[in-house]
C-alpha cells in the first residue's frame, strides 16, 4: 500500500482520485510514499527513505527545502495556473478599491451609525471618498503568465489601456493574450506610462526588491501600485515613503506586514488571492493528478525541481532512475540492466540543471538486486520500479 501524508486541509477533489485499493491517506503516517500540502511549512521536517514525491497545492513552493529534495531524488510538485481565476479576480477588484477608496469610505459610514440626520451626513461626506474611475487608464502589468494574462485581458475587457512585459513570456501564454494588449519593450516603459501597476512575477533573486525608491522615481505621480504575488517583490520602506510624499497615491498588497498596518493609502489584504472554494479544489486536483501519474508511471509536470518527463507505458516494468546530469548515465544504467539479461524496450532522459531523470521500459522482472546495482551507480539518487 502507497502511503500519502496530508499537510494541511485537502480538497476531496483532490483526495478522491487515489484508489483506496493502491493508497493509504492519512495526516499521521510516519513514513510515506508522497505528501500533499498546502502551506505547512516542510523545512524542519525530517524525510524517511520512502518518500518519492512532494505535492504543493498552490503555486509558491517557499515552504519546502527544494535543494535538499533535489539531492534526495524527491520531486516537488506545484500547481501553477490552478488558482489563476480567483488572483485575476482578487487583482480586478484591487484596482476598484485603489481607485474609489471604497474601504475608507465605508469606515466612515460606520462611525455615524446613531447619529441624527444620518442621510444629510452621509451626502455631505462622501466627497472626501471620491476617486478615477479605471476605464481609459493605463495599466501595465509586469509578467504575463498564467494571473498576468488573465488580468491583462479582463482589463482590457474592462476599458483599460494595457501594456504588459514580460521578458520569459512562452508561446501560449502569449497566444492567450488579446490583441489590444501593447507590448512594453522594458520595466521602464512600464513605469513610465502606467497609471496602475500589477504586478505578477515569482519571488527571485532578480525580482526582490524590484519595486524601490530608484523605480517609483521613474512612474507618474500618484500612481497606484497592486502587488498580489509576493511580499518581497516591493521595498517596503520605500513605498511607504512614496506615499507619505504623495508620488504613490495607494498601494495594495495581499501580504500585509505590521509597518504597513495603519499608513495612508496602503490596503492590505490577508493574503486571499487564492482563497476560494473553486481554487483550493483546482489546486488540490491538480497536485494530486500530477503525483499519481508519478508515482505509478514516472512520468513528470509542474515540478519544480526535475523536469518534464512523459513516456507513454507500453510494458510491463518501468525503471525510474534519479540521477545527476552528468555524462555516461544511461550507459551505465544500462549495463547494469543488461547484465543481468534485462532487454530495454524504450527508453527517455531529460535534465534540468544538475537534476535529471531516466525511464527505462521493459517487459522483465526488475528485483530488489537489479535497483540496488544501479543505486550504487555514483552520481544516483534514487531508483523507484513502477
Amino acid at each position: 500500500m502507497t502511503e500519502i501524508k496530508l499537510l494541511n486541509k485537502i480538497s476531496k477533489t483532490g483526495t478522491d482520485l487515489f484508489d483506496p485499493r493502491k493508497y493509504n491517506l492519512s495526516e499521521s503516517c510516519e513514513n510515506p510514499d508522497g505528501i500533499l500540502v498546502r502551506s505547512a511549512s516542510l523545512h524542519e521536517m525530517e524525510f524517511g527513505g520512502r518518500l518519492r514525491a512532494i505535492a504543493r497545492a498552490g503555486a509558491g513552493v517557499d515552504n519546502i527545502p527544494i535543494d535538499r529534495c533535489s539531492e534526495k531524488g524527491i520531486v516537488v510538485f506545484n500547481t501553477p495556473g490552478a488558482n489563476a481565476n480567483g488572483v485575476k479576480e482578487l487583482t480586478i477588484a484591487a484596482l476598484l478599491l485603489a481607485s474609489r477608496n471604497i474601504i475608507g469610505g465605508v469606515s466612515w459610514v460606520a462611525t455615524l451609525k446613531g447619529q441624527p440626520n444620518f442621510t444629510k451626513l452621509v451626502e455631505k461626506g462622501k466627497s472626501k471618498f471620491a476617486g478615477p474611475e479605471i476605464k481609459g487608464k493605463t495599466l501595465g502589468v509586469i509578467g504575463l503568465g498564467a494571473i498576468g494574462g488573465l488580468v491583462a485581458n479582463a482589463a482590457c475587457a474592462l476599458g483599460m489601456e494595457v501594456i504588459g512585459c514580460d521578458p520569459y513570456i512562452t508561446v501560449n501564454a502569449a497566444w492567450c493574450l488579446s490583441r489590444a494588449i501593447g507590448k512594453a519593450e522594458n520595466y521602464d516603459e512600464i513605469y513610465e506610462k502606467s497609471d496602475y501597476i500589477t504586478l505578477h512575477v515569482p519571488s527571485l533573486p532578480s525580482t526582490k526588491h524590484m519595486i524601490n525608491k530608484e523605480t517609483i522615481a521613474k512612474m507618474k505621480d500618484g500612481v497606484r501600485i497592486i502587488n498580489l504575488s509576493r511580499d518581497d517583490i516591493v521595498n517596503t520602506t520605500d513605498i511607504i515613503e512614496s506615499l507619505a510624499s504623495g508620488k504613490v497615491a495607494a498601494y495594495v498588497t495581499d501580504f500585509p506586514t505590521e509597518d504597513l498596518i495603519g499608513v495612508e493609502g496602503v490596503i492590505a489584504i490577508p493574503h486571499l488571492g487564492a482563497s476560494t472554494p473553486e481554487s483550493e479544489e483546482n489546486c488540490a486536483y491538480m497536485a494530486a493528478q500530477q503525483m499519481i501519474d508519478y508515482l505509478e508511471n514516472g512520468n513528470i509536470r509542474n515540478s519544480v525541481n526535475y523536469p518534464e518527463i512523459n513516456l507513454p507505458r507500453t510494458t510491463v516494468t518501468r525503471v525510474v532512475v534519479l540521477h545527476e546530469n552528468i555524462p555516461n548515465m544511461l550507459a551505465q544504467i544500462s549495463t547494469a540492466l543488461s547484465s543481468v539479461n534485462i532487454n530495454i524496450e524504450s527508453l527517455l532522459s531529460h535534465s534540468k540543471g544538475n537534476n535529471a531523470i531516466s525511464l527505462f521500459d521493459t517487459n522483465s522482472a526488475v528485483g530488489d538486486e537489479v535497483a540496488a546495482k544501479i543505486l550504487s551507480i555514483p552520481g544516483i539518487r534514487r531508483v523507484n520500479i513502477v
